[in-house]
């Protein structure tokens, strides 16, 4: 998947032992009660499967959505508490990096000083912006505001050039919607026009609680929604933004100017301190063109009320209680349905992870990952890795040349495990006691001045994309690599005392899940080395994409909710990606144990085990607002159908539970998948 743009969950977790020891008999791994026997295996796997678990861990008002993963999370933030509160009682040096977590998280914490605040920490910045007077000084406070942490019209990031992946090029890419997606502006069924009401009414609140007139934040929101609609129009949907070749639009520096010829690009390069920057990336071309036309046609009054607007949106977090209310009462229960805030605590973990993530990692490898862990699931890693090899070796409809190319790209993973072997500096960054809205725009200015000092130079492969603490992992295509942090390696993903069905059936099918992304419709158009590049036969090419194409259809036809289909174009990489760790991560755990097979415990099946421990990985609740939210923004297939959506493709599943072929889950042979 493409890590930069998608944001995704995916589960992964420790390493396996290699099998059983009669010395010391491992256990099922399987917790009976999350099972719901009372529904048969071939009607709902989902429910059979992960029904107790559902029932055990019901919605909580501060959730809209909360699986296993979810459940990590939490404990996560426990421990992570733990450790920042200690550091946040005591007194530290100025500039150390104790005192800018204790300070950033005090100062989070300190509701009486933020209500106090109100919203006078970002009255210069209104101020500043009503104050406009022409095209040029709206032009020279875009970069300005960005800095600070308000992106509008479009967003400017540095990145690995795709076709040249060893360096690093200046990107830019649509944005500049706060709803973020740009189906909420323009669809016109009943739930999202309801929305797009709502978001409507809640720029007008948002105006008002900043001082506006009711008459004027309503004359605001109109040219907010004028310009945000605007950018929608002319963004690429989810299944075309996707393609990585549609999205790769280099052009000279030169070529920028013509392109979008109102925007002073010299001010903005300057502004954002890069150098000597000579190419530079346009993922969407008519994004960036609509964003230039609408600042040069729209009016200036316009133009002022959408910055003003986006400064409003970026800070409310960070205001008094009375924004964050209403941010919540939008963003999360109008769009996810959830009807309880975070407590502070959680935010202010979230507030110290955002800013000092490496930091506040380091003490916690140090505490909850131990050493050996690391070098353990790297051997389970190049397992995984040596058994895609074989799949793809024996693959009838790839030809030789193909093959050949896969396997140099598949050895040529760069596999990241627990933690980075060198650490962030923080040094620069400087946390004061003033105001907690002016510490996030130093933060946020920090990080931007770390990002675009790698304009131009080589990409750093050492460098993390995400915290060790973080209950995620990724495959980055542009350096090919997978990364699984130590957050997530845990339980219920891995469990030492279980055996290999079990630990396979978890975390190896998400490490499988994580290599298949190399080869996923998007993954395998870029080669080992990371570059955008053709290295697939013709003939190949059209067999993967008639193979991809079944996977996609069978997800079209799901039905998600009432009148709604599952996406199957957009959640089509993360499908293939769960369709091949399944096949991976059982050929592996069935090598890992033919010498010494394993026993029925607690009255499953290895195999049977194997499935389950799949399936839990994926239990949780979900809202009906959760369920069109993540329809219509997420890459992945809700939980249910990541388990439900794949059963019916493997013909061993059918085998191990005795599901006839007239089960309502059954597929006929005809319509199942066959790819990896």
């Amino acid at each position: 998947m493409m890590m930069k743009k998608i944001t995704f969950i995916i589960a992964i977790a420790l390493m396996v032992t290699a099998c059983n020891s009669k010395k010391n008999p491992l256990g099922s791994g399987i917790d009976v009660t999350n099972l719901d026997t009372a529904t048969a295996p071939g009607i709902d796997f989902y429910q059979y499967a992960c029904g107790g678990w559902m029932q055990k861990n019901p919605l909580t008002g501060e959730y809209s959505i909360f699986g296993t993963a979810d459940k990590l999370s939490e404990n996560n933030k426990k421990q992570l508490n733990d450790l920042i509160t200690e550091i946040a009682s005591a007194k530290h040096e100025n500039g150390k990096i104790e005192q800018k977590i204790g300070d950033i998280y005090n100062m989070a914490m300190d509701s009486t000083k933020l209500n106090a605040d109100g919203y006078s920490p970002i009255v210069n910045d209104l101020n500043k912006i009503a104050a406009i007077k022409s095209k040029s000084e709206l032009l020279s406070l875009i970069p300005e505001l960005m800095l600070n942490g308000v992106s509008a019209y479009f967003v400017t990031f540095v990145d690995a050039d795709a076709m040249n992946s060893s360096m690093n090029i200046l990107q830019f890419y649509q944005g500049g919607i706060s709803l973020g997606q740009r189906d909420y502006y323009l669809d016109k069924d009943e739930n999202t026009t309801q929305i797009r009401e709502k978001y409507k009414q809640h720029v007008v609140k948002m105006f008002e609680l900043t001082g506006f007139s009711h008459q004027q934040a309503q004359k605001n929101m109109e040219a907010v929604m004028k310009i945000e609609t605007r950018l929608a129009t002319a963004a690429y949907d989810n299944v075309k933004l996707r393609d990585p070749y549609a999205n790769y639009n280099k052009i000279s520096f030169d070529e920028l100017k013509t392109l979008a010829s109102e925007i002073d690009w010299d001010a903005v390069i300057n502004t954002l301190n890069l150098k000597d920057i000579k190419e530079v990336n346009v993922s969407q071309r008519e994004a960036l063109v609509e964003a230039n036309n609408i600042i040069a046609n729209e009016p200036l009054e316009n133009n002022i009320a959408y910055l003003q607007w986006k400064l409003i949106d970026a800070a409310a977090t960070c205001l008094s209680d009375e924004f964050y209310a209403q941010n919540f009462d939008f963003y999360e229960k109008t769009l996810s349905g959830k009807e309880e805030q975070q407590p502070r605590w959680k935010r202010a973990v979230n507030a110290v992870n955002g800013i000092l993530g490496e930091a506040v990692g380091q003490m916690y490898v140090k505490k909850y990952f131990p050493p050996e862990a690391k070098e353990r699931m790297l051997k389970l890693v190049h397992n995984l890795q040596n058994t895609l090899g074989e799949r793809i070796k024996a693959l009838e409809w790839m030809s030789d040349s193909t093959k050949t190319k896969a396997l140099e790209k598949l050895n040529a993973f760069y596999i990241k495990i627990g933690y980075p072997d060198k650490w962030r500096d923080y040094s620069k960054l400087e946390i004061k006691n003033d105001s907690y809205y002016e510490n996030i725009k130093r933060a946020t200015q920090f990080e931007y001045d770390f990002m675009f000092a790698k304009a131009g130079k080589p990409v750093d492969k050492d460098e993390w994309g995400m915290t060790p603490q973080t209950v995620n992992a990724y495959y980055n295509p542009s350096t090919n690599e997978i990364c699984f942090p130590a957050g997530i390696l845990q339980y219920p993903f891995f469990d030492m005392s279980a055996d290999d069905a079990f630990n396979y059936g978890a975390i190896g099918v998400v490490i499988g899940h994580e290599m298949t992304h190399g080869f996923d419709d998007q993954g395998r158009q870029f080669d080992k080395d990371g570059n955008l590049k053709d290295w697939w036969t013709a003939e190949d090419a059209q067999r993967f994409e008639e193979r991809a194409k079944v996977l996609s259809d069978y997800y079209d036809s799901i039905y998600v909710a009432p009148d709604v289909h599952a996406n199957g174009r957009f959640t089509l990489g993360e499908n293939i990606a769960d369709y091949g760790g399944l096949r991976i991560a059982h050929q592996a755990y069935k090598l890992a144990t033919k010498d010494s097979p394993l026993a029925d415990i607690d009255g499953f099946t290895p195999d049977q085990r194997f499935f389950l421990a799949y399936a839990n990985v994926w239990a949780g609740n979900i809202r009906h607002e959760g369920i069109l939210m993540l329809t219509k923004i997420d890459p992945h297939s809700l939980g249910k159908w990541r388990v439900n959506g794949q059963m019916p493709h493997f013909q061993l599943w059918y085998d191990t539970f005795n599901i006839s072929e007239d089960a309502p889950m059954a597929l006929p042979l005809e319509k199942r998948a066959s790819i990896w």
